[in-house]
């Protein structure tokens, strides 16, 4: 998104042999925590050039609270980035004003307008770990069994051997819930398109990926009603569930059958959200927040402006 502007180079780790060698003069490091030996290196070695903070949601929503890594980053960074609408909140006052949201964005897809009229598809998208929350799921599910008209699929990697088990006993349990594992992510976004709802019942979430992808996509969302979903979907959406809470759940996805309403509703109100997460919209939020950044700080001699991302650690994508 920068590289039309900018020289962007991408990387794991940072050190000020690299800014000797490419001239670098601003950071953008993604994860508080886990960036935070790079983000050290930057503070101490290039003074004044501006580092942009992009906090996720295990840094905004835990590690901040009480990881002195990512308490230090947060302190040195001169522009901070959330991925949600309600991400300032969550932020100490002092932090506030350098703060700016950024929604993350997807391609569109027309949404499919015959789907099967005898089942409702529900389909959850998310690895199988903790903070996806996939036991509130699983336990709406085991409530639904005997409904004949509700279908489950659920697409994640295992990464915890416990929640993998159980997935695993619950296809056993009940033949309607279908654990496809990994997929690719074209295929998942097909799934996402074509099933009646997406499921994201999270307990931790700067902003899923997942959740923008079914709204671009025309799909109806019901998600735990926490801070990282409903500054997506907007505080008065009306698929929100309790987090953890189970009983809900199977109660909204029960009236995605019996209500004819609910989810032509649901839909009209992802409709009204999608230009949010528009390519274009979140390329010029990022800009914009870029060039503020470097407009602030004195130029440095002898550098030529390069944005710095530091990329998502492989396997937290969703």
């Amino acid at each position: 998104m920068l590289g039309s502007a900018y020289r962007v180079r991408l990387t794991k780790s940072w050190s000020p042999l690299d800014s000797l060698a490419a001239g670098d003069e601003l950071m953008i490091a993604l994860h508080a925590r886990r960036s935070a030996a790079s983000v050290a290196a930057w503070h101490s070695a290039r003074g004044s050039a501006p580092l942009l903070l992009a906090l996720t949601g295990t840094d905004l929503y835990r590690d901040i609270d009480d990881d002195t890594d990512a308490q230090r980053s947060l302190a040195w960074a001169d522009g901070l980035v959330v991925l949600n609408e309600l991400g300032p909140a969550r932020l100490p006052e002092a932090y506030r004003r350098r703060c700016e949201v950024v929604l993350q964005s997807c391609t569109a897809r027309r949404p499919v307008a015959a789907k099967p009229q005898r089942l409702a598809r529900a389909l959850m998208v998310g690895h199988l770990r903790a903070e996806k929350d996939p036991g509130t799921w699983f336990r709406a599910v085991r409530r639904l069994a005997l409904r004949a008209d509700l279908r489950f699929d659920h697409i994640g990697e295992a990464l915890e051997p416990r929640l993998a088990d159980e997935a695993r006993a619950l296809m056993q349990q009940v033949p309607a819930y279908r654990w496809l594992g990994a997929r690719l992510h074209a295929e998942t976004r097909r799934r996402i398109q074509s099933a009646h709802v997406l499921v994201h019942p999270s307990v931790m979430e700067g902003g899923a990926q997942v959740v923008i992808e079914a709204i671009r996509s025309g799909t109806p969302v019901l998600a735990s009603r926490m801070d990282g979903n409903v500054g997506l979907l907007g505080a008065d959406y009306g698929g929100y569930f309790d987090v953890g809470d189970d009983r809900g759940l199977a109660a909204l996805l029960e009236r995605t059958r019996d209500d004819p309403a609910m989810l032509p509703t649901l839909a009209r109100q992802i409709e009204r959200r999608a230009p949010l997460f528009a390519p274009e919209a979140e390329s010029a939020a990022l800009h914009r927040v870029v060039r503020r950044l470097l407009a602030d700080r004195p130029p440095l001699p002898s550098v030529h402006a390069a944005a710095h991302p530091i990329p998502t650690p492989a396997g937290d994508t969703r």
